[in-house]
């Protein structure tokens, strides 16, 4: 969603991505996505989580069509370096974990859930230092067991089992394969936490905390690292609502910004 291009801010010194959201009001879900991103990242302060330093005032709170939001500028993504061919070590493996567990549990202190974790959403600059971004899905956890969430979440590759056998109209066929035979190579304490972190049932599921304090990233846990969130963020925001009221509220999270 948007193009984005890096700058300079020459106030700051720094270089800076800038994405521009073109249109925003020309269809149901494009300033709903944004206001959300607006909304959790303004609030969010944490190494492994990108930063949105600012959303460029437009001249006008009633007639603008376009968004300008200001980014620490990243080098890549995880997409393109699976994609290159590049060999990546235990150790690089390792931390990338590690920090992808970080920026999760950290967003989930914060009450929110990602919903399109992938590796086009995971930035990584040169030192391997990594930033989950594009909340656009995101929404804050259901408190209510009842309460609906939409199963058409996450790009389809990468959805969780539940939200794609939930349907009780479908049967499951599985294929039973040994995951050490697919893998045959892989260190057994990975294995052992892709196994832990695959589970079909998500009760059963190892938790974030407990794939952090896996022995597998041993050396690289500490609770000093996580990081908890001082707020408790809500950006359930219905994708019909009306335009002006979407409008007020991305005009008033701009005003945040310095």
């Amino acid at each position: 969603m948007g193009v984005v291009c890096s700058a300079y801010d020459q106030k700051t010194g720094e270089e800076v991505a800038i994405k521009k959201i073109s249109n925003l009001f020309s269809g149901p879900c494009t300033a709903v996505r944004t206001l959300r991103e607006i909304m959790i990242l303004r609030q969010m302060r944490h190494g492994n989580v990108i930063s949105l330093k600012k959303v460029m005032l437009p001249a006008k709170k009633t007639n603008f069509k376009d968004v300008y939001l200001v980014y620490e500028l990243m080098e890549t993504d995880l997409h393109d370096i699976i994609s290159s061919g590049q060999p990546l070590s235990k150790h690089q493996i390792q931390y990338f974990i590690f920090q992808i567990l970080c920026g999760l549990k950290y967003l989930h202190s914060a009450n929110i859930l990602h919903r399109d974790l992938k590796p086009a959403n995971i930035l990584v600059n040169r030192n391997c230092d990594l930033k989950i971004c594009d909340f656009g899905l995101a929404r804050a956890n259901a408190r209510d067991e009842y309460e609906f969430m939409t199963e058409y979440v996450v790009t389809r590759w990468y959805r969780a089992p539940e939200l794609l056998l939930c349907s009780y109209n479908y049967g499951l066929q599985l294929i039973a394969i040994s995951m050490s035979a697919f893998l045959p190579s892989l260190d057994p304490l990975a294995l052992d936490l892709l196994k832990r972190m695959l589970v079909f049932n998500p009760e059963k599921r190892i938790t974030v905390l407990e794939a952090l304090q896996h022995p597998y990233l041993t050396g690289l846990y500490s609770p000093e690292v996580e990081g908890t969130s001082p707020v408790d963020v809500n950006v359930n925001l219905e994708e019909s609502a009306k335009e002006s009221m979407i409008r007020e509220m991305i005009w008033s999270e701009m005003l945040h910004f310095p």
